[in-house]
This record gives structure tokens, sequence and C-alpha cells, in this order.
């Protein structure tokens, strides 16, 4: 059982990160707390974060890269928090259920870009020239293509270290709880 880790029993390297998060967000929440175990990893998903966050990929755009691979694997917590996250973004709230429930978007650009991301991960990068294509032919670039991969790899590290460590729903994200249909 991996422990709810506070600045005082966090590892030396984890204490600072945590003092911020919990200065940003308002307490702590319980995944920063859990990754706290292994300092490297907590501060390489914040990095790796804050560059997604500058990628030339707009906002919804992100989410949309985000809640796929939450929803793909299953992280019941990535979904909360970016369920939270679109719903500050006032995104359409039918395009927030299709996207937790794993239906078809409203917005065809965003559905361009789940299926390239889907893409992408089925095939570990060795996307169809017509994939690449239509992912284009939705008004993305070559280089947002590659900025998905950095999502990708964000995301992964993110949702499998939170199932790893059984990361509960902090109570402020309880209106956005999800369950996988699996």
């Amino acid at each position: 059982m991996y422990v709810d880790h506070t600045t005082e029993t966090a590892p030396e390297a984890a204490r600072r990160t945590l003092v911020a998060t919990e200065k940003r967000f308002g307490y702590l929440p319980a995944a920063v707390a859990r990754l706290a175990e292994a300092p490297l990893l907590l501060d390489g998903f914040l990095k790796l974060t804050a560059m997604f966050e500058a990628t030339s990929l707009d906002p919804l755009a992100r989410e949309t890269v985000v809640m796929t691979m939450a929803t793909r694997n299953g992280c019941h917590l990535c979904v909360a928090m970016h369920t939270a996250k679109l719903r500050g973004l006032d995104a359409d709230p039918a395009l927030v259920a299709a996207l937790r429930e794993d239906k078809p978007l409203p917005d065809e650009r965003l559905q361009a870009l789940r299926d390239f991301t889907h893409a992408v991960i089925d095939t570990a990068g060795d996307v169809l020239d017509t994939a690449l294509e239509a992912f284009e032919a939705a008004g993305f670039t070559r280089r947002q293509a590659l900025e998905v991969v950095l999502g990708i790899g964000t995301y992964t590290m993110s949702t499998f270290a939170n199932r790893l460590t059984r990361a509960p729903l902090d109570e402020p994200l309880t209106p956005f709880a999800w369950t996988p249909a699996r």
C-alpha cells in the first residue's frame, strides 16, 4: 500500500514539490501525496505536464488527448480531474460526456484528434500515412502530431502511476467521479 505523504513524511527531494502543490490547490491531492514516494517520477510528471500545456495544441485539444488516455487506461482519478478542468474551460457538456463515455465526439476536429491519438497508441507510433493525413486534414500540423506523442507519454505515466498507487478521488473531485464502462 502506498502512503499519503505529507511535507514532513515525504522524501526530502519531494518536499518542495508538495509544498508548491498544496499552495496551488489549497490542499495536497492524494495522487501527489502518493507519487511523492518517487520524487523523480513526481517532478518528471509535473515538468512534462507543464511542457504539454505549453504546446501549440489548444486547451480543448490537449484535454481531448488527456481524456483519451485517461479513459483508455481506466484512470478514475484522471477522468474526474480533467472533467473538472473541461468544465472550467466551459467545454460543451456534450463533448465532456462523449469524452467520459468514449462515444463519438460532437466536434469533428476533436474526433480526428482522438482517432489520431488512438492510432499512435495502437501502432506504437507507426501510424499509417492515411491517419496522419486525416489528422492534418482536420487542421492539425505535423508539429502537433509530435505534441500528441508528448501528451501520450505524459499521461501514460500519470494514469499508470495513479492506478498503481490506488490514488483515491479527492473530495473536491467527487462531483466528477467516473467508473470505467469495461
